[in-house]
Parts: structure tokens; C-alpha cells; sequence
């Protein structure tokens, strides 16, 4: 089968690599190597940066409702090959077709958002705040600016950073994974039909050596990251020491705390599509459940009955409800954490290990696949627990009120997303004001903020002091400026020396 190179996307163009440096692109359900992408040096980098650079002072100063037009005509092209970007995420990362459409969907939300840029680049104006001066501010944008993004949401991520940054008047150097590059090709092409000037969006392949390269570039004002912590803190540091405005959203362990008054098959649901959808290689996905109480004996019996019969298919097969893992380096990985938890002494209820997919219908010659793991009696000083497996793993810990359960999610370093299902409203509210965690659900399994509201964690999980998308992605992708004015008819004769003040 012959192997489709993969390239850069500079100055509006496909740009073949200035490296000779590669790796292959796997179709995780066959383990078939389908594309070579290119990784980039520093010359790479540079040529990206550069076209950048040379765009940027005209789409600066191109009006905020031209450049809201642009989004909106690449809105519609967005609309029109959603399946087509939803195949393309499928082929290369694996996850089911709808779950793929779904994350298309969810990016196309942020260009939503950001058509309405010229509403939210409004500053604000007081009239004589002292005798004669007035006083406003505006919001400008940065310059250039870089976005590093995980496997894990080839569409959905990029568009948490680039419609925002576009729109606000940046240009946007994107380096995608390797693992599944091809859909960031996809909507490089559908910008510039959608009227985007060449240089205002482009995308660099690669690894690590490109990753560095910004990090380090002086002509790239801002950087936005997601992916591990460890990354993300190596991420935040370096481009900060080098004077970049970083946002870096790094790792999880998202619980869901389940009250006794819970309702059982609602729970039940919440945790299976929560815990082993996208196969459970999401920063949100539920990786532990809080049992409150006596409830983990009415739930787990459920829960282990569902995972037993999951539907772990083909990503292309409509009824799919679980894919393969996205890398065989991914799939020994999570192996290696399911047999830590059984060695530390975890109940092992279900184990995803054993899962046939020949017997499923599936290729598993060279696939990597696996089904839903689950354990019970998981304790917090368990690896399985205190680490992201970033898998189809969820871990059960019994709690004995909901107390314990908020004081054990409170001490674990992460702090993403977290969720609790019950039919009391106190507490409800109770837990959303005492839980230390950025992003909270009530009865929602997966609370991942809509486009204005944004999006970001707490402790290890944010690096920087904005979220993603939303109006703090307005504001992480802006400077304010302040003026202050009067004129000669206003202005009293003689030197001031002391600081002036309202009069």
C-alpha cells in the first residue's frame, strides 16, 4: 500500500519540507502505515514564522468585520465538509465516525463565536474623566502567534485557538501531532477558500525539534499548548523565559462522584460513554468514579455488564461505539497500568486485555485494539489512580460521605473536570462552591464549557492565567492599550509636577 507524504502548509501553499527527517502515519484499526509526514528543522519553523510575520501588519489592520467575513465564509465550508473532516479524524486517531463529527462540531462552535469579533474587540470610553481629558481603551492584536496541539482532537483543539486568534487580527502558526496530521491540511486549504490572505495561517509538521524552535523564536508572541503536564510545564517555562504569553492546559484525572440518590441508569450511561468514549483518550473523560455510600453495589454489577459489552469496533462502522487505541506505543502503555493496578492490589472487574477482535469482526492482525477495562476498591495511593492512563480504564473508589468524596478530589494535583450526579440541590450547589476543580458537572458527565464560556482547569492541569477560547481566549490573544486625551484649549498654562489626578 503506498503511503501519502504529508506535508507543511506555508504562506497559503503546500511547502515541502526543508528536513529530511519523517515518520509514518498508522490507521489504528489495521496498524497500516497510510502517510508519511514530514518533521521539521528550524528552517522549517522559520519559513512558517517568517510568512507569518510578513502577513501580519495587513490583516492587523484589516477591520474587524472583514476579518469576521472571512470566518463566516470558512463557517459555511466547515458546514458543508463536516463528514469529510470527521473521516479524516477516524482514518488517522481512530475514534468512532461520530464521535468524530461531534468534534468537528464542537470546533465549529469557536468559529461561531469568533464571527462575532468585532462585538468583542469593543473597548471602553469615559467621557471627562477629569476636566477636558477623556479616556478609552482598545484591544490589538499580538502578532504572531503559535498553537501546539495533541492527537487526542485534531479539529476540535486547533479551532480552541486559531478562530479566536485569526479573528482577532493575529496570524497563527499551527503545529499539529504527528500521529494524525492531515485534518490541519484540510482546514489550511478550506481558510484560503473561505478568503483568508496567504501567511495569515499556516501549519508546521512535526515533533519535538519543531516544538523547540518555537518556543524559543523571537518573532512568536504567544503560545497556546495541550497536551501531558509534564509538556505543558516545560511548555509554560520556556516560552516565558523567553518573554511569550503562554497558555499550556496539561494532564487529568477527572472524577464522578455518584450520590446515593442517584439515578442508577443515568449513572450508569454518564460513566460508560464518559469513561470509554474516544476510548477513553480525552483530557475530560471520566477515569474514576467516587461511589458514595452503599451505591457502588447497586452500580458496579451495571457498569460491569456494559463494559463487557462494549462495542468495540471500526470507527467507520456507524454503530461503533469504542475504537482502537491510537498507537501500539499508546496500547502498551495502558497493558502496563492495568497490570500495576492488579499487582497494587485493585479488583480487576472487567479487563480489556482479553478482548477478541477477531471474534468482533475486527483486523486485529495489526490493529490496536482493546476493550473497556474496569476496577473496584481503587485507592488513592495507587498509581492507577494518582496517574493519567489516558485510556479505557475507569478506577471505582468507595467513599463513605460526600465529605470524603470532595476532600479526596481536592488533594489530587490535577484539577481539569469534574462531575457529580444526584437529584439533591443542596448538594449540588455545595459540591460546585467546595470542589477545587476548574470545569464542573451536575448530572453532565463531560462539562466542556461552550465557546463563550471557555475552557480550562485548575492545579497541574493550566499552565498560564487564561482559558482557552471564550473571552478570555479574546483577551489571551489581544494586549489592551489605554489612551488618554485632551486638547490645547483644555490645557492650563504652566509646568505640572505633581501626578496628575481627576479635577
Amino acid at each position: 500500500m503506498s503511503k501519502t507524504p504529508i506535508h507543511h502548509f506555508i504562506g497559503g501553499r503546500v511547502a515541502a519540507p526543508n528536513s529530511s527527517r519523517s515518520q509514518d502515519v498508522f490507521n489504528p484499526a489495521t496498524g497500516a502505515a497510510t502517510g508519511t509526514v514530514a518533521l521539521a528543522d528550524r528552517t522549517d519553523v522559520d519559513a512558517a514564522v517568517a510568512a507569518a510575520r510578513a502577513a501580519f501588519p495587513a490583516w492587523a489592520d484589516t477591520p474587524p468585520i472583514r476579518r469576521a467575513r472571512v470566518m463566516f465564509k470558512f463557517l459555511e465550508l466547515l458546514g458543508r465538509h463536516r463528514d469529510e473532516l470527521a473521516h479524516l479524524i477516524t482514518a488517522e486517531h481512530g475514534k468512532v465516525f461520530t464521535d468524530a463529527q461531534g468534534e468537528v462540531t464542537r470546533g465549529i462552535d469557536i468559529v461561531e463565536f469568533a464571527c462575532g469579533i468585532p462585538q468583542l474587540l469593543k473597548g471602553d470610553y469615559t467621557d471627562q474623566v477629569s476636566t477636558g481629558i477623556d479616556n478609552w481603551t482598545m484591544r490589538q492584536p499580538l502578532g504572531v502567534v503559535a498553537g501546539i496541539t495533541p492527537f487526542n482532537f485534531p479539529v476540535m483543539v486547533p479551532m480552541w485557538m486559531f478562530p479566536v486568534a485569526i479573528a482577532a487580527g493575529n496570524t497563527f502558526v499551527l503545529k499539529p501531532s504527528p500521529l494524525d496530521p492531515s485534518p490541519s491540511l484540510r482546514i489550511a486549504e478550506l481558510l484560503k477558500e473561505a478568503g483568508l490572505p496567504d501567511g495569515v495561517f499556516n501549519v508546521i509538521q512535526g515533533d519535538k525539534e519543531a516544538v523547540d524552535a518555537l518556543l524559543v523564536h523571537p518573532d512568536v508572541q504567544a503560545i497556546s499548548f495541550v497536551g501531558s503536564t509534564p509538556i505543558a510545564n516545560h511548555i509554560y517555562e520556556t516560552g516565558a523565559r523567553h518573554g511569550k504569553r503562554v497558555q499550556a492546559l496539561g494532564g487529568a484525572k477527572n472524577h464522578m462522584v455518584v450520590m446515593p440518590d442517584a439515578d442508577i441508569e443515568q449513572t450508569v450511561d454518564a460513566l460508560i460513554g464518559s469513561g470509554y468514549g474516544s476510548a477513553g483518550e480525552r483530557c475530560m473523560a471520566i477515569s474514576v468514579a467516587v461511589m458514595v455510600g452503599d451505591v457502588a453495589d447497586k452500580v458496579m454489577p451495571l457498569l460491569a455488564e456494559r463494559a463487557k459489552t462494549l462495542k468495540v469496533k471500526n470507527g467507520t462502522e456507524l454503530d461503533a461505539e469504542m475504537g482502537p487505541i491510537v498507537t501500539r506505543a499508546a496500547h502498551n502503555r495502558i497493558t502496563g497500568y492495568i497490570a500495576e493496578g492488579e499487582k497494587e492490589g485493585a479488583k480487576l472487574v472487567v479487563d480489556g486485555r482479553g478482548f477478541d477482535a477477531k471474534a468482533a469482526g475486527q483486523d486485529c492482525e495489526n490493529g490496536f485494539w482493546m476493550g473497556g477495562t474496569l476496577f473496584d476498591h481503587v485507592t488513592p495511593d495507587m498509581r492507577i489512580y494518582k496517574e493519567e492512563i489516558f485510556g479505557p480504564v475507569l478506577s471505582c473508589v468507595r467513599v463513605h460521605d460526600l465529605k470524603e468524596a470532595v476532600d479526596l478530589i481536592n488533594a489530587h494535583e490535577f484539577g481539569n473536570g469534574v462531575s457529580c450526579f444526584t437529584r439533591d440541590g443542596n448538594v449540588a450547589r455545595e459540591f460546585s462552591r467546595r470542589v477545587q476543580i476548574g470545569m464542573v458537572g451536575i448530572n453532565v458527565p463531560i462539562p466542556v464549557p461552550m465557546a463563550w464560556h471557555g475552557f480550562g482547569g485548575w492545579k497541574k492541569s493550566l499552565f498560564g492565567d487564561m482559558h482557552a477560547y471564550g473571552e478570555e481566549g479574546v483577551r489571551f490573544y489581544t494586549k489592551q492599550k489605554s489612551i488618554m486625551q485632551r486638547w490645547p484649549e483644555s490645557i492650563g498654562k504652566g509646568a505640572e509636577f505633581t501626578m496628575p489626578t481627576a479635577k
